[in-house]
């Protein structure tokens, strides 16, 4: 270990080293220095030594030296001068991020360079015998080589920082910055693996805060700052993790921004939230959990309606419309049903979580599976004026799907608006943390819930149904895909329905009277009596009290009802009133409190710089005090040598010396010496130059003497080798004469095995070329029938389309005939219902004629026949006093001329010259029948009823069949009510 009286001297020793290639040595020379415990005071020179130090580390990619030295240094600068440390990491920073940008931009084939797992894990051993046996040199494998090594530096670089920068609230903003661009390399280079580690290691740097609550330096999360600053870096990582569709870490950091508000209390921005919530339905979508999704969603458009006020109509009414749309598309039926104490609890337990993320406090005493359900979500919505902003489509959807009862024509209304629903969306314009919706994301799940429904009011309507007509019913899937649904409605207890493929029917329900749906349908029926009863029969009015108080109790009743909503609707607008009035209270503290706390930082930060300022120019003046000091003491120390050697005085002996006086003298006695040497130089140049010019002249003759003697000796050497290679080549003639002789011998083997060899070459060739011809023919001929019959092939399936297109062509001319026929016989049928009624009301109307002139001609003889009672028609005679018949009884002995009478009672009364007798009905009260009630063309239609209750759904071939279910009261109930609503 390498010792230095200051760290200047370390640092021209690593440049040194640096120059003549020597890094490592370099390195550890200046390691040895910021380790070491002789210089922890800060000075600018530990930063110059920082910088030079952490760019060897880059070079060398050395992490461990550089985390040493970044933690030696964050121990020298904590507490004296922090803005360096963040000078010296954001260096190392920059660096790391150059040099693998630098390698990246080298490498062709980056995706192939990065295509491994994890930037931690070192080489796998099938990847070092690959290595080894494979020959591959080529790019690939430079790339791996290359490009790796540095993300894998760059990703070392990042962890390193974030773990000297934990939990110190100095470093807060450093930290939160080194944080977010980790999350842009995860992001840009699509690392999963390293993303999952950076939010573990921020989680567990949150959790050792809260557990170290003693540390020194440690921040302050009730501080408005700090808040911020960790919930920013919560909201990136959730959004990096949505980008990279890692849902299940961007659930873990909602729990994270979730526990860090509530470890503070405090909610943050409208911003932040809607960022959370928008984020929360993208979870919620993927998860399938739909009643948290469409929570979220509600969530969301109640911030986006309060606290963005440029939220144009259009983007609130596509907020609106997704909450709608996202609430409908929760299942209709409790997923819970059946199952066990323990799913229970942990479904209980989950919902409390889920709520508590959501933003819904609820008591974990009650059953939050009944507060979160769709039902509830439905009412909330409807409450707070949701169903006013959305778009029509999505208006009678929801009318369709949660009001109506049409069980035949359902699908066919609800398909139109899905069609346009899914048309519907696009970019947000105001709403910036919601960038982009689509409506068409919900069309499965409201085709899903639109079957659901279907299937709900067809099996209260219907006992059997043929599959075929249920298909048809559903346009949206086949009858597979509705099994499936059917079968898990089924399972949850949604409806109750049975598939027999062998008759091909679907059968549904239980059918007794006991089951759920009759017993509603048995009670509106008994109403609906009931009324018919009351108004045929109205009911005799009795003088009392309570019927005078009665309509005008329902009044004040109903006076006082809208007195109430009204007076509910002011106390929450007051609420909500006054919950603004603080939020805005609250802002305009927290406003002034931060604008007293910035002016009081800012102040303080003032203070410490001018103090900073002044302490740093009072050592400035004394450090160049000192050093002139120094340098004084050493001029007058070689002054006084030099005057010693020479025999003189010491300078100025007894005096008082100072530094300007010195170098006065020290530069005249340079100046001095400066003369007298160049005057040494001069003589000692003309002693050179004359000896220099002796010496050659007497070397000249030499010189020539020996030029001569090397002439000669060159020229016979020259002559002996010219003379060896001439004998050299006459030898290698004469050998190669004898090698040729001896081969000649052979001359004739070699022509005979040439032309053999040729010979069978061309035998082979000409195989070849033949069997090759050969193969050649076979595929001409394969390819030949091949086209044969794709040409027969399409002129049969183009016949075969023409036929069937004649077919369909004549199939649908004689659809058209077939209605055009049963048209014609609707419109006779109607002419002679018509004619019938005519005749009828004629009929009536000589009847009415008749019995007037009757009543007429008794009248005009009841003055006669007041004094003969005997010729009264009829043969009867007036009631005594004492009778016990009374007057609306005989009246009622014989038919009433304004009534109608059935034909057969009509027959009966005239076989037997008796008025038919009063029927007793099911209340106990005897009574005549009913009078005949007037159809639209004025005539009595009851006999028509009566005789043929169901002429008109026989004749409509149109309606659906029942299957063979049409026997038992619930098939002759829906028959009269089906015919009832044909009448209407």
């Amino acid at each position: 270990m390498a010792t230095f009286a200051k760290p200047e001297n370390a640092l021209k020793r690593a440049e040194e080293l640096i120059n003549v290639g020597q890094k490592q040595d370099a390195l550890q020379a200046l390691h040895d220095l910021i380790t070491s415990k002789r210089y922890r005071a800060w000075q600018k020179t530990l930063e110059r030594i920082m910088f030079k130090y952490v760019e060897l580390c880059v070079d060398m990619r050395r992490g461990r030296f550089a985390k040493d030295g970044l933690i030696q240094y964050r121990i020298v600068c904590q507490q004296v001068n922090v803005t360096s440390l963040e000078e010296v990491i954001k260096h190392f920073m920059h660096l790391s991020t150059e040099r693998a940008e630098l390698a990246r931009s080298q490498a062709q084939a980056l995706e192939e360079a990065l295509d491994v797992d994890d930037l931690e894990a070192d080489k796998r051993p099938e990847d070092l015998m690959l290595s080894y046996v494979s020959g591959e040199k080529g790019k690939d494998r430079s790339d791996r080589e290359h490009v790796t090594p540095w993300f894998k530096f760059l990703w070392e670089t990042y962890r390193t920082v974030l773990e000297i920068l934990r939990n110190n609230s100095k470093l807060e903003a450093l930290y939160a910055m080194t944080a977010h661009r980790a999350f842009q390399f995860c992001k840009q280079y699509k690392r999963t693996t390293e993303f999952r580690r950076l939010c573990e290691i921020i989680r567990n740097h949150l959790a050792n805060l809260n557990k170290y609550r003693d540390q020194r330096d440690r921040p302050d999360l009730s501080s408005p700052e700090s808040l911020q600053l960790y919930l920013d870096t919560r909201f990136e990582q959730l959004k990096i993790a949505t980008e990279l569709e890692l849902w299940q870490e961007a659930f873990r950091s909602v729990e994270d921004i979730h526990g860090l508000m509530c470890m503070v209390k405090k909610t943050p921005k409208a911003s932040l939230m809607v960022v959370y919530y928008a984020k929360l339905t993208e979870i919620f979508w993927i998860s399938s959990s739909h009643l948290y999704h469409g929570y979220a969603w509600f969530k969301l458009f109640l911030l986006q309606k309060s606290f963005n006020k440029n939220l144009s109509q259009k983007d609130l009414q596509l907020i609106a419309s997704s909450v709608v749309l996202a609430a409908l598309s929760v299942p209709p039926y409790d997923h819970t049903r059946g199952a066990s104490h323990l799913e229970l609890e942990h479904e209980k337990e989950r919902n409390l979580r889920m709520a508590n993320l959501i933003g819904f406090n609820l008591d974990p005493k009650l059953e939050n599976r009944e507060v979160l359900s769709r039902s509830s979500l439905l009412t909330e919505l409807v409450s707070k004026g949701v169903m006013t902003c959305v778009t029509q489509e999505v208006k009678d959807l929801y009318h369709l799907l949660e009001h109506e009862f049409l069980p035949l024509d359902l699908a066919s209304k609800v398909q139109p608006l899905l069609t346009k629903i899914s048309k519907l969306g696009g970019k947000l314009a105001s709403a910036s943390s919601v960038p982009e919706i689509q409506l068409s994301q919900y069309v499965p799940a409201l085709e899903k819930l639109a079957t659901l429904r279907l299937l709900q009011q067809v099996s209260q309507v219907y006992q059997t149904m043929k599959i075929e007509s249920l298909s048809k019913m559903i346009p949206f899937f086949d009858f597979s895909a509705v099994e499936k649904i059917s079968v898990d409605a089924v399972k949850h207890n949604f409806i109750v329905m049975k598939v027999d493929h062998v008759k091909g029917a679907v059968v549904f329900g239980n059918l007794g009277l006991e089951s759920d749906g009759l017993r509603g349908h048995l009670m509106i029926f008994a109403e609906s009596l009931n009324k018919a009863r009351a108004t045929i029969y109205p009911p005799e009015k009795k003088a009392s009290k309570l019927a005078e108080i009665l309509p005008g109790l329902a009044e004040i009743v109903d006076k006082e009802h809208k007195r109430l909503l009204a007076r509910k609707s002011i106390i929450e607008k007051r609420k909500e009133e006054q919950e603004r009035q603080l939020l805005e209270m609250e802002r305009e503290e927290e406003s002034k409190r931060l604008k007293l706390q910035k002016i009081t930082e800012e102040a303080e930060q003032k203070r410490l710089a001018s103090e900073y300022e002044q302490r740093k120019n009072q050592r400035i003046l004394r450090e160049i005090e000192e050093r002139e000091l120094e340098e004084a003491q050493a001029l007058l120390q070689e002054a006084e040598k030099r005057s010693k050697k020479k025999g003189k005085k010491p300078i100025l002996e007894g005096e008082k010396v100072t530094k300007q006086t010195l170098m006065e003298l020290a530069l005249s006695e340079q100046l001095r010496e400066r003369h007298e040497m160049e005057k040494k130089l001069q003589k000692l140049a003309k002693t050179m130059d004359y000896l220099e010019r002796a010496k050659r002249e007497e070397a000249a003759p030499l010189i020539d003497a020996a030029f001569q003697q090397r002439v000669v000796e060159e020229k016979v050497l020259h002559e002996h080798e010219q003379q060896q290679e001439i004998e050299l080549s006459r030898q290698r003639h004469d050998g190669d004469l004898k090698e040729k002789n001896r081969l000649s011998r052979m001359s004739n083997h070699k022509t005979q095995f040439q032309e053999r060899v040729i010979k069978q070459r061309e035998a082979e060739c000409n195989r070849l070329r033949a069997e090759s011809d050969e193969r050649i023919n076979q595929i001409l001929q394969k390819r030949r029938q091949e086209r044969e019959f794709k040409r027969k092939m399409l002129f049969y399936l183009r016949s075969e389309e023409e036929r069937l297109k004649k077919l369909h062509e004549e199939e649908e001319a004689r659809k058209r005939e077939e209605a055009e026929r049963r048209r014609k016989e609707e419109a006779e049928h109607k002419a002679k219902l018509d004619e019938i009624a005519e005749k009828q009301r004629k009929r009536e109307l000589e009847l009415e004629e008749r019995e007037r002139q009757r009543r007429e001609a008794l009248l005009g003889r009841s003055g006669e026949g007041l004094s003969r009672p005997s010729e009264l028609p009829g043969g009867s005679r007036p009631l005594e006093a004492g009778s016990a018949t009374p007057a609306p009884a005989a009246a009622a002995a014989a038919p009433s001329p304004a009534k109608y009478v059935l034909r057969f009672r009509r027959q009966q009364t005239e076989n037997s010259g008796q008025a038919p007798p009063a029927e007793p009905d099911r209340w106990g009260s005897s009574r005549q029948a009913p009078p005949a009630e007037p159809d639209r063309w004025g005539s009595s239609r009851q006999d028509d009823r009566m005789s043929q209750p169901s002429d008109r759904w026989r004749s409509d071939d149109r309606r659906p069949s029942f299957g063979g279910g049409g026997s038992g009261p619930r098939s002759s109930w829906s028959s009269s009510k089906i015919s009832s609503r044909g009448d209407r």
